[in-house]
């Protein structure tokens, strides 16, 4: 049995890519996207017809071309969402404008549009995750959304606990902890090698799961961003994983034997207990503000999910002007 397969057996895959084209080969549950992925995807000819049909959307909507585009971009998020929906039996994420990442109200807006266009596409919302950034206007806005819109939500760009457990407070469906990145600064940082259980990023997404599992948060717990395959091992047992393809390949190749590392007799089990905290708007904002490893890859995430839209955006206008 291969890696892959021994993983599935105690943790629900998923692909994280835009290339939906390279998901089937690894039968994922559901599958993540981003601007970024996007993006990338969007440069090969093979998905030119989804490019077409957003600005053909985006002409019949009309308006001054700022709005064409902005309803093209929708709509290409979207048209993906839907053809890797064809693919997994679960449910796909797709991302709300990063650069509302700090306007709830927006946020809300955006996520109900995305949802409508899904609905017109023949989707139901029970498929679809609202990629939110997990700063605390978009934390609140999921508040929202889960609790009076009834539409699930991923928290994303999420590096602290004290991000996971506002996000627990709020019941969330979904959070996706960085692995990563978060140990991308840690040796940027220390200039020190992390391997295994020492990985700073799975420090944190394990303290995470054990503590949403010793106090009984119904959130699922999604690890992202893994640099290696040695860090999804670690974190083997976790809700859900979601991963690259060229990850899924090497994992795909390999016979290694894998150990469970995670699961909720384990976290109720374990020596480190953690005390129940909760977090107000000045609490989080001191704590993420004290975490300057979080502020840094939360900022940095957010400016780099903007930039990546806009250049979609772009693409989109040169095309509508056309």
């Amino acid at each position: 049995m291969s890696a892959l397969d021994q993983i599935k057996n105690f943790t629900t895959v998923v692909s994280d890519t835009g290339d939906f084209e390279s998901i089937a080969q690894y039968k994922p549950t559901d599958a993540t996207t981003n601007p970024s992925l996007i993006l990338a995807a969007s440069q090969k000819p093979n998905y030119a017809k989804l490019i077409d049909d957003a600005i053909a959307y985006g002409k019949k909507i009309g308006g001054p071309i700022e709005s064409q585009t902005e309803s093209a971009l929708d709509k290409l998020l979207v048209n993906f969402g839907v053809e890797i929906l064809k693919i997994v039996p679960g449910r796909v994420s797709t991302e709300v404008d990063a650069r509302l990442s700090f306007d709830k109200e927006a946020t809300i807006a955006k996520a109900k549009k995305i949802i409508g266009l899904y609905k017109d596409a023949g989707v139901s919302k029970d498929r679809i995750l609202i990629k939110i950034a997990s700063t605390w206007e978009g934390i609140q806005a999921a508040k929202h959304l889960e609790a009076v819109e009834g539409i699930h939500c991923n928290l994303t760009l999420l590096f602290s606990f004290g991000q996971a457990v506002a996000c627990a407070e709020s019941k969330v469906t979904l959070i996706s902890p960085s692995v990563g990145r978060i140990l991308d600064w840690y040796k940027a940082s220390t200039k020190k090698e992390y391997v295994g259980a020492e990985d700073p990023g799975v420090i944190s997404v394990t303290k995470i799961y054990n503590y949403y599992k010793q106090h009984g948060y119904n959130t699922i717990v999604m690890g992202a961003s893994f640099r290696s395959v040695g860090e999804i091992e670690e974190l083997a047992g976790c809700d859900f994983l979601t991963i690259s393809p060229n990850l899924l390949e090497e994992l795909q190749k390999s016979n290694k034997k894998i150990e469970r590392k995670l699961s909720p007799e384990i976290a109720k089990s374990t020596a480190e207990q953690y005390p129940k905290v909760t977090f107000d708007e000045p609490a989080f904002r001191w704590e993420l503000n004290e975490d300057a490893m979080a502020t840094e890859k939360l900022s940095e995430g957010i400016r780099k999910f903007a930039a990546d839209a806009s250049k979609l955006e772009k693409q989109l206008a040169e095309k509508l002007a056309h």
